[in-house]
């Protein structure tokens, strides 16, 4: 019979049928633990494919069992990382509002004047709503879709509405400026803005192309008004 050794080749001391017992059962205890702990995941992984899920179905539609299934994690992990459904899909927007819907904030910072920001707004929606690689239209807009949740809702709406109230800022001081006329009705133009892009998101989901989109944005973008010398 050959003698056991250990992995440094030395002797191995010889057990007694207690020892021998007390090892297994110890190394039973270790298996337990360690099939009670929780497994870890990458969280950006896990929130970008909670992302897709919402973006996709809408808040209502994406149920806690949906989002273990597609984050591939137990409930327990999504509660101790995320909170509940809720705080997930607020974190969710954030990450959202930086990673894909920040064109018209882009448009609004980066162009000379309100025409110039809504025109590329409109453009970049056509581009980004269409993208190949994950959901169509807009998350913020089709996440409201049959929402009960009035939380939910009326932060979505608040940031759809904080849109309009931006290409309204814009718009306001171009016609103090004297780039667009006097008359020019601000608030209407900015709604009719907000109503496009809101629209184009809703047809990018009923298949309509980039190229049928920016077509869109061309018929919308003849409405502007214009004054002087100034082509916006």
């Amino acid at each position: 019979m050959h003698p056991m050794v250990n992995d440094d080749g030395t002797a191995k001391a010889r057990k007694g049928p207690d020892a021998a017992r007390t090892e297994a059962a110890g190394d039973g205890r270790a298996r337990t633990r360690s099939r009670g702990r929780p497994r870890s995941f990458d969280r950006e992984t896990a929130l970008e494919k909670a992302l897709l899920a919402f973006w996709e179905h809408g808040y209502e539609a994406t149920s806690v069992s949906d989002l273990t299934r597609v984050m591939d994690i137990g409930a327990p992990s999504l509660y101790a990382a995320f909170g509940d459904k809720r705080s997930l899909f607020e974190e969710v927007v954030r990450m959202y509002g930086t990673r894909y819907g920040s064109f018209t904030d882009r448009a609004l910072a980066e162009e000379p004047t309100a025409r110039a920001a809504v025109e590329r707004a409109l453009r970049e929606a056509a581009t980004a709503y269409t993208e190949p690689g994950h959901p169509h239209g807009c998350l913020v807009v089709h996440a409201a879709t049959n929402c009960s949740t009035p939380e939910v809702e009326e932060s979505l709406r608040e940031r759809r509405n904080a849109n309009i109230t931006a290409f309204e800022s814009r718009i306001r001081a171009d016609v103090a400026a004297g780039v667009l006329p006097p008359a020019t009705d601000a608030a209407a133009l900015a709604r009719h803005t907000g109503a496009m892009i809101q629209g184009m998101s809703q047809q990018a989901r009923d298949g309509a192309s980039r190229e049928e989109l920016e077509a869109v944005a061309e018929i919308a973008l003849s409405i502007w008004p214009r004054t002087g010398t100034h082509t916006g």
